[in-house]
């Protein structure tokens, strides 16, 4: 069977150094993805803030939205109805969905330990140093067996009991482009048995998902992709690449815990092994230095809600740096949030009236800056793209991080 996608490879940067930069483009049902890009995440079928045609306007190419969360809320089956994704969203451009494996990690593992699935070496230490009892954690809503993972609606409380088919099922309704299979997203300070262990289950679940997908007319229209787990482990990163790699996926999706400080060299191991004519997206990855990180080893999408997360609580990007727009200077600052900046909120409006808004808890404070930070990581990607085209990566990647951290 042809896969309902292509992925042309526009140029590869050729240089020792960054054998696996490159530039491409995913075409999808829904229109072509230019690589490298940032998937803007919907979580429940909605950018929080922004209308989708406020996205279009900001050049965002494809949005990935959640199937735990719709499945919930309001049923796959009621999307289905709808006509799918694109239509009960208003999105006509390409879409994924991720398949509720993330879940499985903040509903389990995660759940009120305060961690998230990147951290540090010092944390995961002091982490393993402290060895909080589990008794003074929330039981956790989520529980991980060898055939699927129980949950308990966050809704209602009511349980629910997600499977590799019954992911791709629920995805086969909302109707998306590109589709992920069903995976354990570990945690960080997971053990290297643990670890293990959950990377077989993963495998299991791949060919459970492969098999379902295959059986089924969705295939025709819908590329599943792979997930590569391992977490911050060379070796079980190489195993679950190799063992990915040799299913017959559409592309891959690269998930797991990683060491902040690792995320790069864990990113490389994996896309070494990895076939280069299928795409790769990078999962839960928006800090720029993060990005530029995953380009250079290899990696075509990304995806993360840091953009609109940030905005909504007054954090702004700037090509200096990030900006608190409840910093007191900003009151009675004229200029806009970032000079040169395109986007309709920095050509229309001041810092001084974006404090305003969020001191007043204006809505519209929510709006604009939202569409300010997902242009401004959007432009990244396009510029980023731009450089690897015209054989400038390395300057355009000193020059952007040199600026945005200050560094000298």
């Amino acid at each position: 069977m042809d896969s309902p996608i292509k992925f042309t490879i526009e140029k590869k940067a050729g240089a020792k150094e960054n054998k696996l930069l490159r530039a491409g483009i995913v075409h999808t049902p829904h229109g072509n993805i230019e690589t490298p890009a940032f998937a803007v995440v919907g979580t429940k079928a909605t950018v929080k803030a922004i209308t989708p045609e406020e996205l279009k306007a900001i050049s965002v190419e494809v949005m990935l939205a959640n199937t735990y969360h719709l499945h919930l809320r309001p049923g796959s089956e009621v999307i289905r109805k709808a006509g799918g994704l694109h239509k009960f969203a208003g999105w006509q451009g390409p879409m994924m969905t991720d398949s509720g494996g993330f879940q499985v990690f903040s509903l389990g593992e995660a759940f009120g330990k305060g961690i998230t699935k990147i951290t540090s070496h010092k944390e995961i230490l002091e982490e393993q140093k402290e060895n909080i009892a589990d008794k003074e954690r929330p039981e956790p809503v989520a529980k991980i067996t060898d055939d699927g993972v129980y949950f308990k609606s966050y809704i209602d409380g009511h349980n629910e009991y997600l499977t590799p088919e019954k992911s791709i099922e629920i995805q086969h309704n909302l109707g998306a482009d590109i589709i992920f299979a069903f995976d354990e997203c570990t945690s960080p300070h997971a053990s290297y048995e643990y670890q293990k262990e959950a990377l077989e289950r993963t495998h299991k679940w791949a060919k459970r998902c492969i098999d379902y997908h295959k059986s089924k007319p969705n295939a025709e229209n819908q590329a599943l992709f792979g997930v590569v787990q391992g977490g911050k482990y060379e070796d079980l990163r190489k195993i679950a690449a190799k063992e990915i790699a040799s299913l017959p996926f559409d592309g891959f999706g690269i998930g797991g815990s990683f060491s902040k400080e690792d995320i790069g060299t864990a990113v490389r191991w994996v896309n070494e092994i990895l076939p280069e004519d299928k795409p790769r997206h990078l999962f839960g990855i928006g800090e720029p230095s993060d990005i530029f990180a995953g380009v250079e080893n290899g990696c075509d999408l990304f995806d993360c809600v840091a953009p609109t997360r940030n905005a909504r609580n007054g954090a702004l990007c700037t090509k200096d740096g990030r900006i608190n727009i409840y910093n007191a200077k900003y009151r009675e600052d004229f200029s806009p949030v970032d000079a040169g900046c395109e986007c309709y909120t920095c050509k229309n409006f001041t810092k001084a009236y974006l404090s305003h808004l969020f001191y007043s808890k204006e809505i519209l404070a929510n709006t604009l800056a939202s569409i300010h930070n997902v242009y401004f990581i959007v432009q990244m990607l396009k510029n980023i793209r731009k450089s690897i085209l015209s054989g400038d990566f390395e300057a355009y990647k000193k020059r952007f991080l040199t600026e945005y951290y200050g560094m000298k």
